[in-house]
């Protein structure tokens, strides 16, 4: 039997996996997770924070300029980095660049008493992506409302739309819990109260709503709201593994605030050596055929131990 969780009992996470990996992953040095890249897994590390969003930015520009008429394609984005968004209509502007042909995914939405929010609510991610890069780009420029999928409730229509239009590249960040969207660890009950669920299992799962692991609470109540946890909706809408294993590549971008140093260095080392398990959700894409990780190194940090 796998060892109870340290932050959330009724929960499998992270703090579940065996003592040998979590201390695997505490000795790696900057240059360690530089040298985890193999083939299907690259590692980037990135000097400075200009050239780390720029680069983030650039992956919406090349996917947006390999939509054709006859190939229409675009990308999958987070909330969570979120500085790269005004740099990518500053691009579209710069360039000129029609996204008449682009696709765009929002990765997930709050859901609040059953139904996913609307875009009058404060923390919403559709809201987000709206405010801080849509909205600034120039209309003659601009991509069609109705190639912006944003993940509902009734996630039919948006699952079906990876089947209709090339998803070129899916970005995302990860989460204190391990996720990517808000691909959290289950709950610690019937058929899974011994052991979290097979990856083959986990990996069958599509856009749905999730309810949140604690650590998930906590986070965006400190990235977002000033620590004021009690405006956080306890349930998502999100993008599964069976949508993200039908984009291209996945590029996870880690600046260093919305996990810390021990779990960036976690889920590189178990992707790096074929590790997943599904109490640390991002280390299933150690079977993703193509995956890149990038660092702003100046986020990377230590695992030393240092009182305050």
């Amino acid at each position: 039997m796998r060892s109870m969780s340290r932050v959330a009992p009724r929960w499998w996470d992270y703090t579940t996996l065996d003592r040998e990996i979590l201390d695997d992953a505490a000795k790696l040095t900057a240059d360690d997770l530089a040298g985890l890249s193999r083939k299907g897994f690259q590692v980037k590390i990135y000097d400075s924070r200009e050239e780390f969003f720029l680069a983030e930015a650039l992956e919406y520009i090349d996917a947006w300029k390999q939509a054709t008429d006859n190939s229409p394609a675009g990308i999958c984005g987070p909330i969570g980095p979120t500085e790269q968004l005004p740099l990518v209509a500053r691009l579209v502007n710069g360039m000129d660049l029609s996204l008449r042909n682009s696709h765009f995914w929002g990765m997930d939405e709050w859901v609040v008493d059953g139904k996913e929010v609307g875009m009058d609510f404060p923390l919403g991610f559709a809201k987000a992506d709206m405010d801080l890069c849509f909205n600034k780009i120039r209309p003659e420029l601009a991509i069609p409302a109705e190639n912006l999928h944003f993940p509902a409730v009734d996630a039919t229509e948006y699952s079906n739309s990876y089947d209709e239009y090339r998803c070129v590249l899916m970005q995302g960040g990860q989460g204190e819990v391990k996720h990517w969207a808000f691909n959290d660890p289950p709950k610690r009950s019937g058929e899974y109260t011994d052991a979290p669920p097979p990856p083959e299992e986990f990996r069958k799962l599509g856009t749905r709503v999730v309810d949140l692991h604690p650590m998930t609470l906590m986070q965006n109540a400190r990235t977002s709201g000033g620590g004021t946890v009690q405006n956080v909706p306890h349930q998502a809408v999100t993008v599964g593994p069976v949508e993200t294993w039908k984009a291209e590549t996945v590029s996870i971008w880690h600046p260093g605030h919305h996990d810390n140093p021990f779990g960036m260095r976690l889920t590189t080392l178990m992707i790096s050596k074929r590790i997943p398990d599904s109490s640390v959700p991002m280390s299933l894409l150690a079977d993703h055929p193509n995956v890149r990780f990038s660092f702003l190194r100046s986020g990377i940090g230590a695992c030393d131990v240092e009182m305050h």
